[in-house]
């Protein structure tokens, strides 16, 4: 599924014992995501056709006269957008091209950057020196490592203090029967298994305090610092509304780490 299946959810949750309204309320508390992750995580089913469509870390490669983004933080994340699949994301995104994302992971982000570079553009890999005062500094460059798309499901972090779904927990304790049906549900749009620690595209956030994107926000990409550096224990979130992703006003965007 690269999207909810409604009547796969109406079975799953007659099987768990579930009552309808609770799966509508589920179906209408969900959206689509792409998760990004290394050959191996992918279901042994989703590997043969694998594409890359992304990569950790690395250096960037960007067009002539667009030097590295201010405030020199280290490229977290390139996306090739071609390799996505169409049609898995309820945000719009560019057909082609690279997004390419820098921001601190392993600190608070004092400068954060996405860039889009149109297919077609020359572009010269940066270096990733810079002087600085008239002193030669490092950019911090992470461990490149090639991901793979992965369609996959969330649902807001509410989603259980909807009406019916409040009612069916408040009636006799059915906890335990919630949490296999959604756990079913999730792991089947991912394939059979949803990955743990992984970069994520679109959906709703899997955040560790409040989740930023609430109102007009959404999500763009969420970022975990150990799938980017092993060392890393943060939780890196970009939002912002639907329509400035779409226009491409990157600059309106806004980042949060938590940890």
């Amino acid at each position: 599924m690269t999207s909810i299946d409604e009547q796969f959810v109406r079975e799953t949750a007659a099987e768990y014992g579930v009552p309808a309204p609770v799966a509508q309320e589920l179906t209408a508390r969900s959206r689509p995501c792409l998760y990004l992750v290394p050959y191996e995580e992918l279901p042994k089913s989703r590997q043969e056709d694998a594409r890359p469509a992304a990569r950790t870390g690395g250096l960037p490669s960007l067009p002539d006269g667009v030097s590295w983004p201010e405030g020199k933080g280290p490229l977290v994340l390139s996306v090739d957008c071609a390799a996505l699949p169409p049609g898995a994301l309820d945000i719009e995104l560019p057909t082609d091209g690279h997004l390419l994302l820098f921001t601190e992971i392993e600190y608070p982000p004092e400068s954060s950057v996405v860039l889009h570079v149109p297919a077609g553009t020359p572009t010269t890999e940066r270096a990733p020196t810079y002087e600085f005062d008239g002193e030669p500094m490092q950019v911090t460059v992470y461990e490149p490592q090639t991901l793979y798309p992965l369609a996959g499901l969330t649902l807001d972090e509410d989603w259980r203090e909807s009406p019916a779904t409040r009612a069916f927990l408040d009636d006799g304790g059915k906890g335990d029967a919630l949490d296999r049906f959604e756990e079913a549900v999730l792991d089947a749009a991912s394939g059979g298994n949803r990955p743990g620690v992984t970069v994520q595209i679109g959906g709703f956030s899997n955040s560790w305090d409040v989740a930023p994107d609430e109102g007009d926000l959404v999500l763009l990409a969420q970022m975990a610092g150990q799938a980017i550096d092993y060392n890393v224990y943060t939780m890196n979130l970009i939002v912002g509304t639907r329509e400035d992703i779409a226009a491409r006003r990157y600059a309106n965007l806004q980042y949060e780490q938590q940890c």
